[in-house]
């Protein structure tokens, strides 16, 4: 979707970011952006900490790192916290199911069965969206003694570095009756890092993520029952944010460059859909 929407990315992701932080919001003493550990890119070997060279390979990564190095520009007294997130995961009101964990429990659910199209041997960093709320109250609290002033800080923990197939496994093993086929004979997949939160355990103690990986499945079972979820054609739903988005665009609701338009079209129950919508990858 970064891809797809680069101009749109760059705009929200980094220049109205930084924007921000620039007017020197009266009163403001913390400002905490969402970054991410996509900036790794193609990161094999050793599990990369905030030392590493970063190499972003989409538009969305680098949109982020950008907004870093912008924000670490910035001077006066404003405590700034990037927040590299491991790979979101988990339940929530406004549900994704274009993240690979949450995308294994709809297919388990929906079809009974998960189909890993690689190998399963890449690595993905993970965190549940209620631990990455734990992350947060942290960051709007942390003063500059706690890392810095300026602090670019991988978020997550590091027992939850995980292969995908041991992912597709644990979803299996929570929902009985479902299969499970993995293309063993498929090429490495060069996709693949491990990340370092050692960093993060160290200045964040008491804002350690609490959820494991059977906590998120279990959140994401339960709350896709709840919604009594049978979708199987859910990878074409508006839980899919780049699919809502071209939805949008073909009902001329909104523009190329993702802006409302002034037109009948826009009706509260596309107003409705449209929150489900956001950047974020």
């Amino acid at each position: 979707m970064g891809d797809r929407f680069a101009a749109v990315t760059a705009e929200v992701n980094q220049q109205a970011t930084v924007r921000l932080p620039r007017q020197r919001l009266r009163g403001v003493e913390n400002f905490v952006f969402a970054s991410s550990c996509s900036i790794y890119g193609i990161a094999l070997g050793a599990p990369r900490s905030e030392l590493d060279p970063v190499a972003p390979v989409t538009a969305y990564a680098c949109s982020k790192i950008a907004a870093e190095e912008a924000l670490a520009g910035i001077g006066g007294d404003m405590v700034i916290t990037s927040l590299r997130f491991a790979t979101a995961c988990g339940m929530s009101e406004r549900l994704r199911l274009d993240l690979v964990l949450n995308d294994f429990v709809a297919c388990a659910l929906s079809q009974q069965h998960i189909t890993v199209l690689s190998d399963g041997s890449p690595w993905r960093p993970l965190i549940d969206v209620s631990d990455m709320a734990i992350a947060v109250d942290w960051a709007v609290q942390r003063k500059p003694e706690s890392g810095g002033r300026i602090l670019n800080i991988n978020t997550g923990s590091n027992e939850r570095n995980h292969q995908v197939r041991d992912l597709a496994t644990a979803v299996a093993k929570a929902v009985p009756g479902t299969t499970l086929s993995i293309n063993t004979q498929a090429p490495a997949d060069s996709r693949s890092y491990q990340v370092d939160f050692s960093l993060f355990a160290k200045l964040a103690p008491e804002h350690q993520p609490q959820m494991t990986l059977i906590d998120s499945i279990m959140g994401l079972i339960n709350g896709l029952k709840s919604m009594e979820f049978s979708d199987t054609q859910f990878r074409a739903s508006r839980y899919m944010r780049l699919h809502a988005l071209q939805a949008h665009i073909t009902a001329r609701r909104l523009s190329e460059n993702l802006r409302w338009q002034m037109c009948d079209a826009v009706t509260p129950s596309a107003l409705s859909a449209a929150t489900h919508i956001n950047l974020e990858a």
